[in-house]
Order: structure tokens, then C-alpha cells, then sequence
């Protein structure tokens, strides 16, 4: 309806300005929005008072001379000026419900649109360290990101979905290094376990993996290097450990490494699917190095000036680009940051030819953002193709306390634990209701509530409570026919006016949460499709009415029926027939 309103007052504005009452004024994107209130129409449009001035005379006089050029239409069945120079729009009584139809013929396509068409981006989301099972806190970067996934892909985008595996760097040396001393422990040796090694019972569950593969193979019968460890406090003192455990275990240090690797990849992908979230690549950080990526990008950005030697240190002169100070990528023993990575990955990501490349960070890395952008404008790319999007932490409330969790310590609440706890329709669901950039408080008992208060359970149950009109009738032996011959039966009831408008607005709803990567304004959509039908359901008898009537309001509940059908959908949320 806003595309036609469009088209429309556009043509009102061409015919005064052919006319001489406006002068030259370009075609420009006039606003149109959904009044509150019956008596000031279905829409409203405020363009007499931006012209205004430019017209050389008053909303209140302008407004008149649009109104009046405004081409015949079906569609609308008055138009009304208000206030200062609103003019309100009524449209037509029979055309309001149209969209039944269309969400008829489009079924689950309805919502669906191709203004990305043509348009690849590359997704990259979740990406936690493989150091430790998935807490909840990473739970909600899944479910923003596969939403902000479905959402781009329904409005035409083509959607590459990525997960970057951070399996080189310091702290996979930690994990192999506490791997290790946990085997130590498990072949029987007594010692501290350090408190800045990795604590959780998983550490435990890997190295008894390997005392069982391989038993005693790499036991110390050194007691010197055991009672070090037992003096070993701070963080200098885990490198040393670290050095420890390759001298130890010689050319098998990599054993250590790669069974916490690929158990913790494995459990990561393994319990991302079962959350309903899948990629089309994980990314290994240690492939560019093979690729000697990371040394190519330094080099490169070497050879253009911005890389400088001091005192051995090798900086990248980001501050040139907008970064608050320069940034370190190569340290003076020789070996890169994780910067140095990063921007030979994000290079890689820019030259596979993506429109754009899309970054979903936790909130803590927002200081990360300028010196990644600093890096892509200092090789010769254009840093806007970079877009961030930063994921606030969710705290987890059980019993109206605070849950606490600490990676390092173990001591924390998994994503597989809470999809456990309360399913993944209401852990999706609830993550992605709020902004994403806003801290979210994760209430566990309301989650798992079966009453109005859960957003999740209103939602579903405005679906399986049609399904269920729809079953009663199926038992009752009713026949019905759900085409829109019938619509005009259609009583002038404010609610049915309202669902049919806010059927209607499906797909602008779609096309606005994906352009502004917003997913939470699909639940705040749906939340108020279901209000609309409940108050219909509470007020309406669906079954035992003349049957023209009854033939009416059954096609708009199955449209209803299928609307929700597709938000849920699209958020990865089921929509149960019975509840």
C-alpha cells in the first residue's frame, strides 16, 4: 500500500509542477506512516509541510493543492487535511483486505522481496575462541546472527555465513598447556594446578581422552619441573609452563594441541546445529600463516610506509587513519598479534568479491573496530564495506539471582545447558528481542512460563489457537471455503481493519529489520500480530455464524496463521499447532 500511496502523491507533486504551483521540485521519498486513531484515517503523510517552504506558502495552503492533484484511485476512499497540514488518508474499505490474497498465493514466499538481488555479503558471527564450551553469552551472537542470516537472505541478499576459528596464538598454547597438566595429574602425578590455566571439567574430560589413547607416554619423572609448577602463581609464570610443556613432550606437544582443538571445534559445531545454526565455512586463523597471509599484509602495508621498526617492534602507524594511537603487529621476539591476523583475514574476506562483510563482535571489542577499518583504508580498501555489529553480553537470572561466569575458571552456564533448561524456540526467541547493542537480562523463569507474560508462548499461541478453529471445524464437519469471494463479508470492525493493516505491513516490517539489522523489531511485530488476534478471537465466533461470514473470518486467520508462521520461521522459532 505504501509503494502505491508512493506512486501516487509522486504523481500529485509531477502534475503541480507541470502546472507552475510548485517550481522544479525534484521527486523525492515522501513518509508515510500508519495513523493510531480510526478517525484520522489509515495513513498520514506529513510532505505538504516539508514542500512548505520551499513551495513559498503554508502546509495548510499547500496541502489543499496536493490533495487535489492526486490522480484517481480505487484505493482511496478520501483524503483529509489536518492539524497544520497533515493529510490523512482513508483508503478503501474492500482494498484493505487484499492482502489476504496475496498472502494466499505467496504463502511462506510472503514477506519475501529481491531488493538485495545481485548482492553478496559475508556473515561472520559467534566466532569464539575454541578454548571452552559455548556459554550463554555466545548464545546470543547465534541467535542475532542467523536471524540478521534469514532476514538478508528473505529480502534477496546472498548470504555466506562464516565462523572464524581462532586456533593459533597464545591462548591455544594455554589450552594444550592445562590439556597437559591435567594428564599429568591423570597418570598420577601430584602437583598445584594453576589457577590462570583453563579450570572447567571439560579440561579434565580431554586429558583422560588421551590417558586412555595413549597412557603414561608423556609422564615427568622430573621433580623439579614438578615442584616449579607448585611455585608458579601469576600469568609471566604460564609461558614459562608453556615452554615447559613443548620441551617436555618434545615434537608431541602437538598431541595436547590438537585434541583440545578439535574437541572443542566439534563441540562448538556440534552444539551450534543443535541451537539451529549452521555455517557454510569455518575459517581456520592457522591457514594464514600456511598461506603466509599474515606476513604478505604486513609486508604490504610495510612497503606503502605504514608499517615502522622501533627498537625491534614493528608498528602500524593506524593513528595516521583515524585509530587513537598506533598498534602493534609484529612483537619484538618475532612473532604477530592477533591484529596481524586479523587484518590479513579481513583482507582475504574483502578480495573473494563480497558486496560487503559483516562482523558480529561482542560489545567489549568496540575499541577494535577503527584500528581493522585503519588497516583495510591503509592496503587500498574501502573500509564502508566493512559493517560491525556489536552484541551486548546477556546476564542469566535462575530464581531472581544473578548467574556468574568466568571462562578461565569454569565456572559458567553452557549454551548447551540453558537450551537444556528452557528449549531453543525460547532461548532464539528471547535473545533476539531486544537490541542487540542493548544489555540483555536473561530471566529463565520467565523463558520457561506458559503464561502471557513469555513473548515466546503469546506468540505460539496465537498460532496453535487458529490451528485449533481450524481442527474443530475439520471435527464438526463444517465446509468452508477460504477464498476472498467472501471478504466483503468482512465486518467494519475496528480489529479486523487493524489485522488486515498489520498484515499488510509484513513486508515492509522484513525489508526495515533487515536494512537496519535490527532482528528484535520482527518479535515486537509479532507480539503485536498475536495481541490483534487474540483480542479477534475473544470477540469473534469463527464457526457458528452464517457462513459467508464464518468463510470471511476463517481466510483471515489463516492469513494471520501463515504471517506468523513466516516470522517465526525466519527467527528459527517453530510454530506449534498445539499447545
Amino acid at each position: 500500500m505504501k509503494d502505491s500511496l508512493q506512486a501516487l502523491f509522486s504523481a500529485a507533486l509531477k502534475n503541480l509542477v507541470s502546472s507552475g504551483v510548485l517550481d522544479g521540485i525534484q521527486v523525492i521519498e515522501i513518509s508515510f506512516e500508519q495513523t493510531k486513531a480510526k478517525e484520522h484515517g489509515d495513513f498520514a503523510t506529513n510532505i505538504a509541510m516539508v514542500l512548505a517552504k520551499r513551495a513559498g506558502m503554508s502546509p495548510s495552503e499547500l496541502a489543499p493543492k496536493i490533495t487535489a492533484a492526486v490522480p484517481e484511485n480505487d484505493q482511496i476512499a478520501k483524503l483529509e487535511i489536518a492539524g497544520p497540514g497533515f493529510i490523512n488518508i482513508f483508503i478503501d474499505h474492500g482494498v484493505k483486505f487484499d492482502v489476504i490474497e496475496r498472502i494466499q498465493q505467496e504463502a511462506n514466499a510472503y514477506g519475501c522481496s529481491q531488493s538485495g538481488e545481485g548482492q553478496k555479503i559475508l556473515l561472520e558471527y559467534v566466532s569464539a575462541n575454541p578454548t571452552g564450551p559455548l556459554h550463554v553469552g555466545h548464545g546470543r551472537g547465534a541467535a542475532y546472527g542467523d536471524t540478521l542470516s534469514q532476514l538478508l537472505t528473505a529480502v534477496g541478499y546472498e548470504v555466506h555465513k562464516e565462523y572464524y576459528v581462532n586456533d593459533a596464538g597464545r591462548q591455544m598454547d594455554i589450552l594444550a598447556t592445562s590439556v597437559w597438566l591435567r594428564y599429568l595429574q591423570a597418570v598420577g602425578e601430584q602437583f598445584r594446578f594453576p589457577a590462570n590455566a583453563y579450570q572447567g571439567d571439560y579440561i579434565v574430560a580431554m586429558a583422560g581422552q588421551l590417558k586412555e589413547s595413549i597412557g603414561d607416554k608423556y609422564r615427568v619423572d622430573s621433580q623439579s619441573l614438578l615442584n616449579s609448577i607448585n611455585k608458579m602463581e601469576d600469568e609471566i609464570a604460564l609461558d614459562a609452563l608453556i615452554s615447559a610443556a613443548k620441551e617436555a613432550t618434545a615434537d608431541d606437544y602437538k598431541a595436547f594441541f590438537e585434541v583440545g582443538l578439535n574437541t572443542l571445534v566439534d563441540d562448538i559445531r556440534n552444539d551450534l546445529e543443535g541451537f539451529g545454526v549452521s555455517f557454510d565455512e569455518w575459517f581456520s586463523e592457522r591457514s594464514l600463516f600456511a598461506d603466509n597471509a599474515v606476513q604478505e599484509a604486513v609486508d604490504a602495508l610495510a612497503k606503502l610506509g605504514y608499517v615502522e621498526d622501533r627498537d625491534g617492534t614493528l608498528w602500524f602507524k593506524s593513528s595516521d587513519f583515524g585509530d587513537e594511537k598506533d598498534r602493534v603487529v609484529v612483537r619484538e621476539n618475532g612473532m604477530p598479534t592477533y591484529l596481524a591476523s586479523d587484518i590479513a583475514y579481513h583482507l582475504n574476506k574483502f578480495r573473494r568479491g563480497f558486496s560487503h562483510c559483516i562482523n558480529i563482535w561482542g560489545a567489549d571489542h568496540h575499541g577494535y573496530i577503527p584500528r581493522v577499518k585503519a588497516a583495510l583504508q591503509a592496503s587500498g580498501e574501502d573500509p564502508d564495506r566493512l559493517i560491525v555489529l556489536l552484541v551486548q553480553f546477556a546476564s542469566l537470572y535462575r530464581g531472581g539471582e544473578k548467574v556468574s561466569m568466568s571462562t578461565r575458571s569454569g565456572q559458567f552456564v553452557t549454551l548447551r545447558e540453558l537450551r537444556d533448561e528452557v528449549g531453543n524456540d525460547a532461548a532464539r526467541f528471547f535473545y533476539v528481542q531486544r537490541k542487540s547493542e542493548q544489555h540483555m537480562d536473561f530471566d529463565l523463569d520467565l523463558a520457561k512460563s506458559q503464561t502471557n507474560e513469555n513473548p515466546l508462548y503469546y506468540v505460539q499461541y496465537a498460532h496453535a489457537r487458529i490451528c485449533s478453529v481450524f481442527r474443530q471445524a475439520s471435527e464438526r464437519g463444517i465446509v468452508y471455503d477460504l477464498s476472498v469471494v467472501g471478504l466483503a463479508k468482512l465486518l467494519h470492525e475496528d480489529v479486523e481493519q487493524q489485522l488486515a493493516a498489520k498484515l499488510a505491513a509484513f513486508p515492509e516490517q522484513i525489508q526495515v529489520a533487515a536494512d537496519n539489522y535490527e532482528p528484535h523489531q520482527l518479535t515486537y511485530f509479532l507480539r503485536e500480530l498475536a495481541t490483534l488476534f487474540h483480542r479477534y478471537y475473544n470477540s469473534s465466533n469463527f464457526l457458528d455464524v452464517e457462513p459467508s461470514v464464518r468463510n470471511a473470518r476463517l481466510a483471515m486467520i489463516a492469513a494471520c496463521r501463515q504471517v506468523l508462521s513466516n516470522g517465526l520461521t525466519l527467527i528459527g522459532v517453530q510454530a506449534p499447532e498445539k499447545m
